[in-house]
């Protein structure tokens, strides 16, 4: 455990050096809810701030850009510089690289989501939720859906065949997700094929149980089975966790394909 938590120390550190993965990991989230809240200020239901809504998906994309698309670039880019194949050399247990990984995700998708409630909060008027019961929602949906966005980033690491193609391949598949899911639009206004689409992977339902913390239960008649559905966002969060996790075993590769 001692080598697991100093893993994740040098993991954050390697992230905070690289300015280029500060900015679109930590910032762009906060960049495109201060544009959008100050585009879109009106109302979308009687009520309910346009802001109130955005805010969880921007959350949610946060969990996912930090866990999925950061890791499934970053990966690649250690693989092919022979990262991987020196540590796998080395008296350290595999598991400890993949904690450190968790470590560091952990650690920044917290600060992300602190930076992005305050923001909102502060500048927008954003209603923090007002009860522990909602307080506790938020914790469980957050860690879930970190959980399973980490573990398929670590599994699609090995889909790029080299570190050059990485952001790629990678990128369009992070902002297909955001777009069918309901973070940037009301996701009952997406025509209906999006919206089956988007219900298969995590993004959708991370935005749903976040929706369930910070709006009113009379919103929940525009979500489809007019409810939140919490028990199916646990469940399905819980499944990618598990797909995630056979994934990785069954396909990690600690050289590139041209070792």
């Amino acid at each position: 455990m001692g080598l697991a938590r100093r893993q994740g120390v040098l993991e954050i550190k390697q992230f905070l050096r690289s300015r280029e993965s500060v900015v679109f990991t930590m910032a762009f989230p906060v960049i495109m809810i201060l544009i959008f809240a100050s585009i879109f200020d009106g109302e979308i239901a009687p009520g309910i701030k346009f802001t109130q809504y955005f805010v969880t998906g921007m959350i949610a994309t946060g969990l996912l850009t930090v866990g999925f698309q950061s890791l499934a670039i970053q990966i690649p880019i250690e693989r092919d510089r022979g990262v991987l194949k020196r540590l796998r050399g080395t008296p350290m247990p595999k598991w400890v690289y993949f904690a450190g990984k968790v470590v560091m995700v952990a650690a920044i998708g917290v600060v992300e989501t602190a930076i992005l409630l305050g923001v909102s909060a502060a500048f927008f008027d954003l209603s923090l939720p007002s009860s522990a019961s909602k307080w506790l929602t938020f914790a469980w949906v957050s860690v879930l859906g970190l959980s399973a966005c980490t573990l398929c980033g670590i599994a699609f690491s090995s889909v790029p065949r080299s570190a050059r193609g990485a952001t790629a391949v990678v990128t369009p598949v992070a902002l297909v997700l955001q777009f069918i899911s309901g973070v940037f639009f009301v996701f009952t206004d997406l025509p209906t094929w999006m919206q089956q689409i988007a219900a298969i992977f995590p993004l959708k339902w991370m935005c749903q149980g976040l929706r369930s913390v910070f709006l009113p239960p009379s919103f929940a008649a525009a979500e489809p089975g007019g409810s939140w559905e919490l028990g199916k966002v646990a469940l399905i969060l819980g499944a990618w966790c598990i797909v995630g996790l056979v994934l990785c075993v069954r396909t990690f590769r600690w050289t590139s394909a041209r070792s």
